[in-house]
């Protein structure tokens, strides 16, 4: 029997959400509009007639109590299904999602920390996992830019707030072993996100004013990651994987991350990215896979094959195989 084509409306504007899941729906055949909140969608809304309304993380579509209620409104207006993807958990599930969760009612919740799920299960929530993924219309091997080359490069944000909080942090002990041992040897790294010229003092080093570059355009992150040698992702836990780690592998980046059970559960170290416990591992990476493109090259080929099976299709197919599981959906 052929399965419904379903009409799916995202309140969601930023690039680093509106070209990923949304995608992933429109390439299993359903029709998608991305759009701001706004009370004038409520004409939009009774037009499309949508089957689902999707939210996610913590974007400036949601970010107030506000913006939080005027959701919830047009959901309750609209009458239709509302999905909640939560993507800040755990580090800010009391301070943020457990608070939008109670304003927005969501009648289902995905979240890409999985000992959450239990948490909002134990407070009356239906909730179940979902990882981050990538999508090979954004996320793909491009052609190397001049501007962008470099032996390393770090593409994600300081967090200074944080690291005034919990200078102890995972993250920062990630950035430590991943961007150290690149400076130790005089490497050239670009830094680029927020917070960095702020956060030189987690460093071994100073780095140069000309290599902290702030923020960088979404989908200029492509051509960074086809540009170097190595890019460095660091993790925020062992337990779970960035946004970013999905789509660097998808662009062909050549990954350096951290050694956790995570990463080896999806990916195989030296095969589709390497891995580092330490600085001195680090060191090593850089010394032995310095010398030896061929092999670089084809890990880079790997990490893209290995992407795919982590497509925001195949996660997107997942959401609706879940929602109509639990018998809130039917497709």
């Amino acid at each position: 029997m052929k399965k419904r084509r379903l009409r799916i409306v995202f309140l969601e504007s930023h690039p680093m959400w509106k070209d990923g899941l949304p995608n992933g729906f429109r390439r299993l055949g359903h029709r998608v509009i991305t759009c701001q909140p706004e009370l004038r969608l409520r004409g939009m809304l009774k037009r499309f007639k949508p089957d689902m309304i999707i939210t996610i993380g913590w974007t400036p579509a949601n970010s107030t109590p506000e913006k939080q209620r005027l959701i919830a409104e047009l959901v309750r207006h609209s009458g239709t299904l509302h999905v909640h993807w939560s993507t800040e958990d755990p580090g800010y599930t009391e301070e943020f999602s457990l608070p939008l969760i109670r304003r927005m009612k969501p009648d289902f919740v995905f979240t890409i920390h999985r000992p959450t799920v239990r948490l909002f299960n134990k407070r009356a929530i239906r909730a179940a996992h979902l990882d981050f993924g990538s999508d090979p219309a954004v996320h793909r091997p491009v052609a190397p830019a001049s501007k962008y080359k470099a032996a390393a490069a770090l593409v994600a944000n300081g967090y200074a707030k944080l690291y005034g909080k919990k200078p102890d942090h995972y993250r920062f002990k990630s950035v430590r072993r991943l961007v150290n041992p690149f400076l130790h040897k005089n490497l050239k790294v670009d830094i680029y996100g927020r917070d960095w010229k702020r956060m030189r003092k987690i460093l071994a080093k100073p780095v140069n004013s000309s290599e902290i570059h702030g923020y960088l355009p979404y989908n200029e992150a492509v051509k960074v990651y086809s540009s170097v040698q190595f890019v460095l992702g660091p993790q925020n836990a062992e337990d779970r994987l960035t946004q970013r780690t999905y789509e660097i592998l998808a662009s062909g980046g050549l990954l350096i991350t951290d050694d956790t059970p995570e990463v080896r559960k999806w990916f195989r170290p030296g095969e589709d990215l390497l891995v580092t416990s330490s600085e001195q591992q680090t060191k090593a990476l850089i010394d032995k896979y310095s010398k030896l493109p061929a092999e670089c090259g084809r890990i880079r080929r790997n990490a893209v094959r290995a992407a795919k099976l982590h497509s925001y299709a195949s996660r997107a197919r997942y959401v609706l195989e879940t929602l109509k599981s639990q018998g809130i959906l039917s497709v």
